[in-house]
């Protein structure tokens, strides 16, 4: 019912502590109980002591999957330290929708308007508008047919937190400091999929965030018409490009079908599976895990 934290006490005083978030996961077609980990903390005195890992080695040894979002670059060093599998970061993707997309505020402003000038074809290329595949229709709020939905899809993939309607409501429409929106993907009266997305604006222009996406992987159209719908509203919100991160392989190659670049991420992932018994090979391929941006705390 809320996080979970591990903290450490030297007497009466505490010196330190890890804070996580449980979720149920499931990997390869059974549910366990799993924790995204988020924030480690020691005090500045007894940093340096081992306690770090102290507290590490706690979480780990407490869940049945231990999962890692968004590593900085010392808890990367430590689960390389405590030789967790290295699964590497998941994939950036990006769509130009405006000649302003490729601006870096890096970059001085005669190189960016140089670039814009150069790119502004192929952005006109890919950011064209396609025809929608199936229905589409606004979500308010995530009712039971999306826990079906769910559970009709979770056996497709071979790692993935459970997205029941109780966790997308609490993650997407019960936030209290971010506003999310999201749509369904209908064929008739049964719903197929959902997308969940944001608009925000950053220091070079204005950027929809792909958030959360969920389909059957093998559904090129209904996957292709929730992108789309995404482009309409990324458009409607004057966005100069789309932004996703994305670990599923068919996910990755539907975007890339719609005009996404692949381009290098900062979003490095972790996990150990303790609950039940994996091969090494598991953690090599992970073309059938689904991870995304709305995991973990990264979108907050």
């Amino acid at each position: 019912e809320g996080p979970t934290i591990w903290v450490a006490r030297e007497g009466p005083t505490i010196v330190g502590q890890y804070a996580a978030m449980p979720v149920r996961v499931s990997v390869q077609g059974q549910e366990i109980c799993g924790s995204w980990g988020m924030d480690v903390m020691v005090a500045p005195e007894r940093q340096r002591q081992g306690l770090g890992e102290v507290l590490f080695r706690t979480w780990e040894q407490n869940v049945g999957a231990a999962l890692g979002l968004g590593l900085s670059e010392s808890s990367y060093r430590l689960f390389q330290k405590l030789r967790w599998p290295n699964v590497g970061p998941v994939p950036c993707f990006v769509k130009p929708l405006t000649r302003r997309a490729l601006r870096r505020p890096n970059w001085p402003m005669p190189i960016n308007r140089f670039v814009s000038w150069a790119t502004l074809p192929v952005v006109r290329l890919v950011a064209r508008a396609r025809p929608l595949r199936a229905g589409v229709s606004r979500v308010g709020r995530f009712g039971d047919e999306f826990t079906a939905l769910w559970d009709r899809l979770a056996p497709r993939f071979a790692l993935a937190v459970r997205r029941d309607a109780r966790y997308l409501n609490w993650k997407f429409c019960e936030a209290p400091h971010v506003r999310y929106n999201a749509a369904a993907l209908k064929r008739g009266d049964d719903t197929q999929g959902y997308v969940v997305y944001r608009h925000l604006q950053e220091a070079r222009g204005r950027v929809t965030l792909l958030v959360d996406l969920l389909a059957d992987p093998d559904d090129d159209a209904g996957i292709e018409t929730l992108l789309g719908w995404v482009d309409r509203e990324a458009k409607s919100a004057n966005s100069d490009k789309i932004r996703a991160f994305c670990l599923h392989g068919a996910f990755g190659r539907a975007l890339k079908h719609a005009g996404y670049f692949h381009v290098k991420s900062t979003m490095e992932f972790t996990a150990k599976i303790n609950a039940v018994e994996v091969t090494p090979a598991f953690y090599q391929d992970t073309s059938g895990w689904h991870v995304t941006l709305g995991d973990s705390d990264q979108d907050r």
